[in-house]
């Protein structure tokens, strides 16, 4: 298969970052006096934007729609000024973005992290790095599974869906590119595991970035 472009998720899957999004949300809870939770656990609570994030690591009896607003309004505000703490990109990350590059493939990123962390973090943590295209969580735009960010980001960088590999590590990733008709590759290198990414319809699975070249000969 040829392949033009490669779309990427970003927490999970070129950086680990779940050390400072587990503290960031653990500060907020313990804030309020509210249960904390093992980094280990955020593996399974994030992926779906903050809110979702939010939502999940609170108490179920705390879970009013005010509440979680409010939470995740600090949330925000906790994250942004640790988010470079521990995060780093993971082994093998950018020799994997810099031969796709070189093999002519455009390069973009779409996450479900808020779009102003998504820009800041991409910026910081991959200076060297093309991306013709990166883009986070807006208010006005459906968070993945929804593939209406991802289809009018191939639109945007004049791809069609079927030219473009979806990289990520979880079932929302998987699922946002079959939605998309996009090519589903999963990542063993992040958040979640073989078996969920399978489920939702990964055509592919990746234990280490260097195995990517295979899929862009």
């Amino acid at each position: 298969m040829n392949f033009s472009g490669l779309i990427c998720d970003l927490d999970g899957t070129l950086l680990d970052s779940i050390a400072d999004l587990g503290e960031s949300m653990n500060t907020v809870l313990a804030a309020d006096g509210l249960p904390r939770h093992p980094i280990s656990a955020y593996r399974l609570l994030v992926g779906d934007g903050v809110e979702m994030l939010t939502e999940r690591s609170l108490p179920p009896r705390l879970r009013s729609p005010e509440m979680v607003t409010e939470m995740a309004r600090r949330m925000r505000e906790v994250y942004s000024g640790r988010w470079g703490v521990h995060t780093r990109p993971y082994e093998g990350i950018d020799e994997m973005l810099a031969q796709a590059h070189q093999a002519g493939v455009t390069l973009a990123v779409l996450s479900n992290k808020v779009d102003r962390f998504t820009r800041e973090m991409v910026s910081h943590f991959f200076p060297k790095t093309s991306f013709a295209q990166v883009v986070g969580a807006k208010k006005d735009v459906p968070n993945k599974p929804n593939p209406q960010s991802a289809l009018q980001l191939a639109q945007d960088l004049g791809l069609k869906p079927k030219e473009c590999i979806f990289l990520g590590d979880t079932k929302v990733d998987m699922e946002t590119a079959v939605k998309a008709g996009m090519f589903p590759v999963g990542v063993l290198w992040g958040f979640r595991d073989e078996q969920e990414l399978n489920q939702a319809g990964a055509k592919c699975l990746l234990a280490h970035p260097s195995e990517l070249a295979d899929l862009l000969k």
